[in-house]
């Protein structure tokens, strides 16, 4: 009896140290860095395509402290929004190498070996007057998603962790008419639909993309699930963006339960099988409660049986700065949460997290003090054991 028990100890010892070599803890997080062209253009100048590619070369304060907060969180994967398409070399491959693997501050440098990034819809021409404005441009309210030019407001994916490109899905063209029960405006003064037959067999449904990479980690693939859906505003009351933003976070949510409807930029029809590891990343400019509220639209993944949207991260800085009692949990500086970092239940337990929003008592409160620091966008990460 005296042996069984040891022997069953030592059994059960062996499997608990198994299995915690087998769970590795990933910090992974979405970032809103406002590093596109216009924020680098002063008022009343043309916004030019290689804005970013001038201001990286300048060794830019802005683009330093956006390098210095991803070296204090030090994130393992990290989702960049509003960083623009352009050349590689001279775009994201300038960000890691002058900015994120160069100490800023005394901060220790941060590689990111593998690097995804894709074209996107922003200020790919249409050629359609999309925002019925009696004009047909190139860009901006005409293009398939708004833009200056294309590529405009894009995002990359950086990580320290092997990516499986061969197995990178785009959704870039997807089109908003294979949606089921998709979201079309109507103008208000007409009844019509906002766009006509022509308009809707072309327009694409995401304004930038919808990606699915898979990373691996000990050899089992975690998706990453990247998109920036548009803001629900700058529109009227026909509120075309608000429910573009609706069927772009939509398409998220039945990408994780396998609708059979999606297809991919290669044909490949279908979303994630039930047992993925996945984790969804973005600005999804939609909040779940306060004035900027769009609750039909964030529950379809908050209350998503295949997400585990059960923590919430949150800040000192914000709770500080705003009285109400879920500023806490805000990502942007205009009060809302819109930044979202949320795993699958499957496969993934979540250890701890938070925004990046140091108090103004602090001294780092210098690196978010207003949108020249950094960014309208606080980093939000997450501490995610993969099982």
């Amino acid at each position: 009896m005296k042996n069984n028990l040891i022997k069953s100890i030592m059994i059960t010892a062996s499997m608990l140290s198994i299995n915690s070599f087998a769970s590795q803890t990933v910090r992974i997080a979405t970032f809103n860095v406002s590093m596109d062209a216009t924020n680098y253009t002063p008022k009343g100048q043309m916004v030019k395509a290689d804005a970013l590619v001038t201001a990286l070369e300048s060794n830019h304060q802005q683009i330093k402290n956006i390098a210095e907060i991803i070296q204090r969180v030090r994130p393992n994967v990290l989702l960049l929004n509003e960083f623009d398409y352009v050349d590689k070399q001279a775009g994201i491959d300038v960000f890691v190498n002058n900015y994120l693997k160069v100490s800023q501050k005394q901060q220790q440098p941060i590689d990111y070996p593998y690097i995804y990034l894709a074209p996107v819809n922003t200020g790919v021409p249409s050629g359609f007057d999309l925002d019925n404005n009696g004009k047909v441009t190139d860009n901006m309210g005409d293009a398939y998603g708004f833009g200056f030019f294309p590529g405009h407001y894009a995002m990359v994916l950086l990580s320290q962790y092997p990516i499986d490109f061969d197995k990178a899905r785009t959704f870039q063209k997807f089109k908003t008419k294979d949606m089921p029960n998709a979201q079309i405006p109507v103008n208000p003064s007409t009844n019509e639909n906002w766009y006509s037959a022509q308009e809707l067999d072309a327009i694409r449904l995401s304004s930038k993309s919808f990606w699915d990479v898979p990373i691996i980690i000990d050899d089992k693939p975690l998706h990453i699930l990247a998109s920036h859906p548009t803001p629900p505003v700058f529109d009227g009351p026909e509120d075309r963006n608000g429910m573009r933003n609706h069927n772009e976070v939509r398409l998220v949510a039945d990408y994780v339960l396998n609708k059979n409807y999606i297809y991919d930029d290669k044909g490949i029809k279908g979303g994630l099988d039930t047992q993925s590891r996945f984790v969804i990343l973005g600005d999804l400019n939609a909040a779940p409660i306060g004035d900027k509220a769009r609750v039909d639209t964030t529950d379809q993944l908050l209350k998503n049986k295949m997400i585990n949207a059960s923590y919430v991260p949150q800040s000192e800085g914000a709770k500080q700065e705003y009285i109400k009692p879920y500023a806490k949990n805000y990502t942007a500086n205009w009060q809302a949460r819109v930044d979202y970092v949320l795993p699958s239940n499957y496969g993934l337990q979540i250890q701890q997290g938070g925004v990046f929003w140091p108090m103004k008592s602090s001294p780092l409160y210098r690196l978010i003090k207003d949108r020249n620091a950094s960014s309208d966008h606080r980093m939000v990460w997450l501490d995610i054991t993969v099982k």
